[in-house]
C-alpha cells in the first residue's frame, strides 16, 4: 500500500469521509476548504497511484477468488470519462466526433476530452462479482482516427480463425 505513513493517514481519513457520505462530491464529503484542498493534493500527489489506492481491494478480490471453487470469468471493459474543456491540453483526448456541417457545408469535428479506464472484473460463472483484478487509467495526447488505426496492425489483437 503506502510506504509513506503520512500518505496512509491522509488516505484513511479521506476514505472515512467518503464512507460517511457515499455518492457525494469531494467538496461535499470533505465539508471545508482545508480538507477539500488536502484531498485534491493527495489525489494529485505523484507518489500516489491507483495501485496504492486499490491495493486493499485487490487483496480482498484475491481472497474471495481463493475461496471460490471452480472457474471464474474475468470481464474486461474500457470506459471513457468525458469532460468539457476549452483547452484539450488540460486533460487527455478520448475521441474526435462529427459535429455536423458548417454554413459552407463542410464537416466539422470537435475533440472530446477525458480519461480512459480499462478494468478487469472477476466474477463467478453464476454472475457473482468477486472484485476487480486490474484497473488502468490513461490519457491520450492526440486522437488518431480509425483510418490511421486500421493501417497499423496491433500485435495484441487476435486475428479471426480461418477454416
Amino acid at each position: 500500500m503506502f510506504k509513506d505513513l503520512r500518505l496512509k493517514r491522509r488516505f484513511v481519513a479521506l476514505l472515512s469521509s467518503i464512507a460517511r457520505t457515499l455518492g457525494g462530491s469531494i467538496p461535499f464529503v470533505c465539508q471545508d476548504w482545508a480538507n477539500t484542498k488536502a484531498a485534491y493534493r493527495f489525489l494529485s500527489n505523484e507518489r500516489v497511484s491507483e495501485a496504492d489506492i486499490l491495493a486493499g481491494h485487490f487483496n480482498a478480490t484475491r481472497d474471495r477468488f481463493a475461496a471460490t471453487d471452480g472457474l471464474v470469468l474475468i470481464l474486461h471493459d474500457t470506459t471513457e470519462f468525458s469532460y468539457k474543456r476549452g483547452n484539450t491540453d488540460a486533460i487527455g483526448v478520448t475521441k474526435a466526433i462529427n459535429s455536423g456541417r458548417d454554413k459552407a457545408g463542410r464537416l466539422r469535428e470537435h475533440t472530446v476530452c477525458g480519461i480512459l479506464m480499462h478494468s478487469s472484473l472477476v466474477a463467478t460463472l453464476s454472475g457473482l462479482p468477486l472484485g476487480l483484478a486490474a484497473i488502468k487509467f490513461w490519457m491520450r495526447k492526440k486522437f488518431k482516427g480509425t483510418r490511421a488505426l486500421k493501417r497499423k496492425v496491433n500485435p495484441t489483437r487476435a486475428s479471426p480463425l480461418r477454416l
